[in-house]
C-alpha cells in the first residue's frame, strides 16, 4: 500500500488493490471492492459510491495484512472470515468448505417443495460444513425442524455458531456423526457431500486450501455417496424428497446408484445455470 497513509481515499486504494490483487486472482476489480468493504465495515455499494472518503491509518494497515494473506494464497472468504449464500453472510473458517453458488440450486428446490407440502417440516442436513445449506432452509421456512450433522466436530461447532448468528438455532439440531444419527427419519434429506475424485482433486487449485476431509470422494468421487444412497431409504419417510449435491461428470452414475436403492421412486438430475448436472433430485 502507499507510504502516505493519511492521503488514501477508498479511490486510490482500490486502485492499489486492483493493481496488487490482478497477477493473483481473476476478479481483482471485486475482490478488492469486498476487502475494502469488510475493513471500513461497509456495503460494498457505499464503497462504490464513495471513492472520495479517507482511509485513516488503522483502515490502511488493516488492509494491508489482508492483502498479505491474500497474496500468501489464502481464499478470500477464509481472509475476510465470512461469506454470502442464498443472500445470508456465514461466517467460514479453513475447517469447513466455502459455500458456492450452485448450491444455491439445492437451497431453492427444497424451499419450494417444503412451501408446496406445509405439513413436511423435519429435515436433515447431512455434511453441513458451515451450516448454510440447513440455515438457509430453517431461515425461509419458519416452522422448519432441521437435523444439521457432519464427521467434522469443528464444522459442526461452526454450523451452531451460524445457526445463533441467524437466530434459528431453537429449530436446529447439530450432531457429530458419520451421515446419520441412529433411526431418524425425515421429510426431507439435503446433503452436499465430498464428491471430487482423489486423482482429480489433487490437482485443482483448491487442494490443501480447503479442508479435503470435505472435498475429497475417493477414487470416482462416489464413495460416500454410495453409503448415503445405501442409508437414505430408510432414513425418508414415504412421500419426503431427497436432494443431492453431485459432479458434474456423475450425472448417469449417481442416477444409476439411487435406482438400485429407491425402487420405486421418482428421480431427477438438474442442471446448474452453466447447463452441468448439479442436483439428485428422489422423490418417493
Amino acid at each position: 500500500m502507499t507510504n502516505n497513509r493519511a492521503a488514501m481515499t477508498v479511490g486510490s486504494a482500490l486502485a492499489d488493490l486492483i493493481s496488487r490483487l490482478e497477477k493473483n486472482t481473476d476478479t481483482s476489480g471485486l475482490d478488492a471492492q469486498v476487502l475494502l468493504a469488510r475493513v471500513l465495515d461497509r456495503p460494498r455499494s457505499w464503497v462504490m459510491a464513495h471513492p472520495e472518503a479517507s482511509l485513516d491509518c488503522e483502515h490502511v494497515s488493516a488492509l494491508k495484512d489482508l492483502v498479505i494473506r491474500l497474496q500468501s494464497g489464502n481464499p478470500l472468504p477464509y481472509v475476510l472470515g465470512r461469506w454470502e449464500f442464498f443472500g445470508l453472510e456465514f461466517e467460514v473458517t479453513p475447517e469447513v468448505l466455502i459455500p458456492r453458488p450452485e448450491t444455491e440450486l439445492l437451497v431453492e428446490r427444497a424451499i419450494a417443495w417444503l412451501q408446496a407440502h406445509p405439513d413436511r417440516r423435519h429435515a436433515a442436513d447431512i455434511g453441513t460444513g458451515s451450516g448454510c445449506i440447513g440455515i438457509a432452509l430453517a431461515a425461509n421456512i419458519l416452522d422448519l425442524q432441521v437435523m444439521a450433522s457432519d464427521i467434522s466436530p469443528d464444522a459442526v461447532k461452526m454450523a451452531r455458531n451460524n445457526a445463533l448468528k441467524h437466530g434459528v438455532d431453537p429449530r436446529m439440531e447439530f450432531l457429530c456423526c458419520d451421515l446419520f444419527p441412529p433411526e431418524a427419519e425425515f421429510d426431507l434429506i439435503v446433503a452436499n457431500l465430498p464428491y471430487i475424485p482423489t486423482k482429480t482433486l489433487r490437482k485443482l487449485p483448491i487442494y490443501g486450501r480447503e479442508p479435503t476431509l470435505a472435498l475429497d470422494g475417493g477414487t470416482d468421487g462416489l464413495d460416500l455417496i454410495r453409503r448415503f444412497l445405501t442409508a437414505a431409504p430408510d432414513r425418508l419417510v414415504p412421500g419426503g424428497l431427497l436432494l443431492m449435491e453431485i459432479e458434474a461428470s456423475e450425472g448417469p452414475l449417481a442416477v444409476s446408484l439411487a435406482c438400485d436403492t429407491f425402487a420405486e421412486a421418482e428421480i431427477h438430475l438438474h442442471k446448474d445455470l452453466a447447463g452441468r448436472d448439479r442436483i439428485l433430485e428422489v422423490q418417493v
